[in-house]
Order: structure tokens, then C-alpha cells, then sequence
């Protein structure tokens, strides 16, 4: 998984990138989007917390964030 100052190098170098993050680090995403220069980057977020989920659980939250995060990375 990428963070956001890897998303941007990523994306410097023409790769396509984007960050998972869960809703807690919304501002704070945002904030480093717009410290490089790359304000408006699309991420995906997820519900906070997610250290507690069992693997089961992950799942079940990640599963419908496939297509938006290929879309990312592909759009």
C-alpha cells in the first residue's frame, strides 16, 4: 500500500498510484495532496478502525473498494 508521499513520486514518474486510508486520515490526505502540489488526487477510504476487523471482516469492507481503486489506477 502506498502512502500519500509515494502516490505523488509514483505519479511524478508517470505511475499510476493511489492510497487506501480509513475516514480518520481524510484531512490529513488532503493536507499532503495539496502540500505536493497534487490537490484533488483521488483516494479510497475506508471506515476507522480497521486494526480490530478479523480477516473476515476486512474482506467484506475491501471487497466492494476493488472496481474504485483500478478505476484510480487505470482512469
Amino acid at each position: 500500500m502506498c502512502s500519500v508521499h509515494d502516490t505523488v513520486e509514483f505519479e511524478k514518474r508517470g505511475i499510476p498510484a493511489t492510497v487506501i486510508i480509513t475516514e480518520a486520515f481524510r484531512k490529513t490526505a488532503d493536507f499532503q495532496f495539496r502540500g505536493k502540489g497534487m490537490e484533488g488526487h483521488p483516494y479510497v477510504v475506508l471506515p476507522h478502525p480497521v486494526s480490530s476487523l478479523t480477516a473476515e471482516e476486512m474482506h467484506a469492507l475491501t471487497l466492494p473498494i476493488v472496481d474504485a481503486v483500478a478505476k484510480q489506477l487505470t482512469g
